[in-house]
């Protein structure tokens, strides 16, 4: 891979501008085209018929079919906790995604990828990522690990021997590393992220409202009224679901508080896997930290208060990016446009 990359400078060549960057994310996939931007974000969700497997709908027309489906139409998810849970569904999920991006550009080559995917992947998840991009019509497929890309995404001098330490928030997985020197040091990654925290308030008012709600409108009640720390301000909201006990569609009010206290348990599990990731941070780069503070990244970074109350756990400085959702896509951005700089942080 190195010496392909050599090669595109030798010749006076950079990157064609046909490249791309894939933030593959459990809730959104986001496309960056360089030279370009960021040209697509869309619901990582694909509406099938049922038997045929025929694509119905994909992306945001899939999202709004979720919940909402008849019983020949599936809404699925073709990714669970950051990674592939259904090949041929994510395959022809990035490919139509690819071919929208491409669609409106006259391009001589195929594009190379580079997909930013959760540091704690297998073998075997990697190999299902490279052969859904390459199925989908990439020339040549690379990957970075996510913590690296939304570093890289925020700015941070992820070459300089100087420690950074990044929390990476998605929808199915939480990533914490510490990097230096263009790797990664120490990292810890958990399975846990805003599909837990979604999980939890549905099976919360369903066991104390008798309410069966849908993940769209758990998902609302995050967004709207959801809190990790007590702000002293509480919020309330109407919720609309179906009576278990009725069967009747009907409508509760819900508070903030509650919410706050059924989110627990996931919202811990992330500050437990913060702790651990600073204990086993080299007692040098502990010290950059303690300086420089962490940087949170990610859709779950935008959880009220989750900032608070990891500074409240840890006595560290706590930065919120100003754009949370874009950072890996950002990253991968970036380093297609300076690959000689960031070639040692790609995995081929």
């Amino acid at each position: 891979m190195l010496e392909e990359i050599q090669s595109w400078f030798n010749s006076g060549r950079l990157i064609p501008v046909n490249d791309i960057a894939v933030d593959l994310g459990t809730a959104n996939t986001l496309v960056y085209v360089k030279g370009e931007g960021i040209v697509l974000n869309e619901p990582s969700v694909v509406a099938v018929e049922k038997g045929s497997r025929r694509i119905l709908g994909i992306g945001l027309e899939a999202k709004r079919m979720l919940g909402r489906t008849p019983e020949g139409i599936e809404a699925i998810r073709p990714l669970k906790d950051g990674v592939i849970a259904d090949v041929d569904v994510t395959e022809m999920m990035l490919r139509h995604f690819l071919k929208q991006v491409t669609s409106k550009r006259v391009f001589r080559i195929k594009p190379r990828v580079i997909v930013g995917v959760p540091s704690g992947i297998t073998e075997l998840e990697r190999r299902a990522v490279r052969s859904s991009a390459m199925s989908a019509g990439a020339k040549g497929v690379y990957m970075v690990d996510e913590p690296m890309a939304a570093a890289i995404g925020v700015g941070l001098p992820v070459e300089t021997p100087t420690g950074n330490m990044v929390i990476d928030i998605g929808g199915g997985t939480t990533e914490i590393a510490v990097i230096a020197l263009s790797g990664i040091v120490s990292d810890t990654s958990i399975r846990v992220g805003g599909d837990e925290l979604d999980n939890a308030i549905v099976t919360f008012l369903r066991k104390n409202y008798n309410l069966l709600i849908g993940e769209p409108t758990a998902e609302a009640i995050k967004v709207q009224i959801g809190s990790a720390f007590d702000y002293g301000e509480e919020r309330e909201m109407e919720v609309k679901g179906r009576d278990l006990v009725s069967g009747i569609p009907k409508t509760v009010i819900v508070h903030s508080q509650e919410v706050r206290e059924c989110i627990q348990e996931p919202i811990q599990a992330i500050v437990d896997a913060v702790r651990r990731a600073l204990e086993i941070t080299p007692p040098e780069l502990s010290s950059d930290i303690v300086d420089k503070g962490i940087m949170m990244t990610g859709g779950g970074a935008l959880i009220r208060g989750l900032d608070r109350l990891i500074h409240h756990e840890t006595n560290l400085p706590i930065h919120v990016d100003e754009e949370p959702l874009t950072c890996v896509v950002r990253g991968a951005g970036r380093i297609l446009d300076d690959l000689m700089k960031y070639r040692s942080v790609l995995v081929q």
